[in-house]
């Protein structure tokens, strides 16, 4: 270390007896030696010698001169111009890191580092700002940022899939929709079913041959006693479903949910019925009247629920 200082000084002496030098020598010798360590610095890297130690007084006269004359750069050919600018930098970092090595904020204390995830970990729902706040009513005086900095780490809640979410739900939805029936005689019947997305139960069904708006409103009279009506019934846009029809829902607690036009989609747990009762039951029987497709779809409905209950 000591040799190395030494070689630093000598270096730096040694190119402060050459400026004293160069003023009392002419300017065509000046330019003659000038052109010689060009020459010879050309030499040098022309021979493409081996990686150059360096020191960190070499550094510091480039740095220097770089300081003094900017335009040096063009005179330097054992290291690249940018290397210069950049030892001119971190010599610019590492003075300003000295210049602030002030010791900066007081360090928090442990008591109130474990009391700050005390009250996290008791409360769970507190958060930076909260817990600030009741630190100051106790006479502790430290910022926000610092709370939330000492606040402990807590994973995220999963969310649930959407599979749960509608598990959770399926107990206060339910489905009504209509599908019409062809007789011997070519009458249509229309028949109703409200369907509970619970356990996908036919909890009711009707048939007629004039679904007014009063029939429906009926009809969700009959499915749901007043206590137990669901949240959401979840129906198309069918006009049968009048004026009538939503005030019955809406006096008893029922929120109504539309599908889109022409999105059947939309309520596939009572269209699949629809469908099952369609090819199980309806398309291998010929329906006389009221009576005989309430009777075949009675027993069909009896069948289904005993096996839903299984």
């Amino acid at each position: 270390m000591i040799a190395v200082r030494s070689g630093g000084m000598i270096t730096i002496l040694s190119a402060l007896v050459s400026v004293l030098s160069f003023r009392f020598r002419s300017r065509p010798s000046l330019e003659l030696e000038l052109v010689a360590l060009r020459h010879q610095l050309i030499v040098l890297r022309r021979q493409r010698p081996r990686r150059l130690r360096l020191h960190s007084a070499d550094r510091l006269l480039w740095v220097c001169l770089y300081r003094v004359w900017p335009r040096v750069l063009g005179a330097l050919v054992l290291v690249k111009p940018a290397t210069v600018v950049k030892w001119h930098r971190q010599g610019f970092r590492i003075y300003w890191r000295w210049r602030s090595r002030c010791p900066g904020r007081p360090k928090t204390s442990a008591e109130i580092r474990a009391l700050i995830r005390q009250m996290s970990r008791a409360n769970p729902l507190w958060g930076a700002p909260r817990i600030h706040g009741e630190l100051l009513k106790l006479g502790i005086d430290v910022s926000q940022a610092t709370v939330g900095r000492h606040l402990p780490r807590r994973p995220k809640a999963p969310s649930p899939t959407w599979r749960s979410f509608l598990r959770n739900h399926m107990t206060v939805i339910a489905a009504v929709d209509m599908f019409m029936v062809a007789t011997v005689t070519f009458k249509l019947l229309y028949a109703v079913i409200v369907l509970s997305h619970h356990r996908r139960r036919v909890i009711h069904f009707e048939v007629t041959q004039n679904p007014t708006q009063a029939w429906l409103a009926r009809q969700i009279t009959e499915a749901f006693p007043w206590d137990t009506a669901p949240r959401y019934l979840l129906r198309d846009r069918d006009t049968s479903y009048g004026i009538c029809f939503q005030n019955r829902t809406r006096a008893m607690g029922i929120e109504e949910v539309l599908t889109a036009p022409r999105s059947p989609w939309q309520n596939p747990y009572v269209e699949r019925i629809v469908g099952s009762i369609r090819r199980d039951c309806l398309d291998h029987v010929i329906i006389f009247n009221e009576t005989h497709l309430r009777r075949v779809l009675s027993c069909y409905f009896r069948e289904r629920n005993a096996s839903v209950a299984k």
